[in-house]
């Protein structure tokens, strides 16, 4: 993965809008924060191969760390604190917000066809 690039990452979403695509996407901080901070709880959220449609993609950030929105019909996904991205096998775009030290922190990936298992 490298640093997000808006521009190209923004063509890239632009690139699944009105099709049937299958979104990843989760969030932890796992084990990470209660070793660190014993009142600290662990959350979580996780979801794959939700198949959805979206009629509009937005990156917005400020150079360090970005949001992702895709608002579909009658709701919306996204994701805060990505720091990083790739187009995947030439068809799945995967992006990924990693902490200071490397975890990862919040996953958003699009794939027109159905992630492994």
């Amino acid at each position: 993965m490298k640093p997000i690039e808006m521009e190209k990452v923004q063509q890239a979403l632009d690139s699944y809008l009105n099709k049937d695509v299958y979104v990843h996407l989760e969030t932890t901080n796992g084990a990470y924060a209660s070793h660190l901070d014993a009142n600290a709880y662990n959350v979580g959220a996780y979801i794959r191969n939700a198949k959805v449609r979206y009629e509009n993609a937005k990156i917005i950030g400020d150079g360090n760390s970005y949001r992702v929105g895709l608002k579909m019909e009658i709701g919306w996904i996204y994701a805060e604190g990505l720091t990083d991205w790739t187009i995947h096998e030439g068809h799945q775009l995967l992006m990924a917000g990693h902490d200071d030290e490397g975890r990862l922190m919040v996953a958003l990936e699009i794939s027109e066809t159905p992630f492994q298992q």
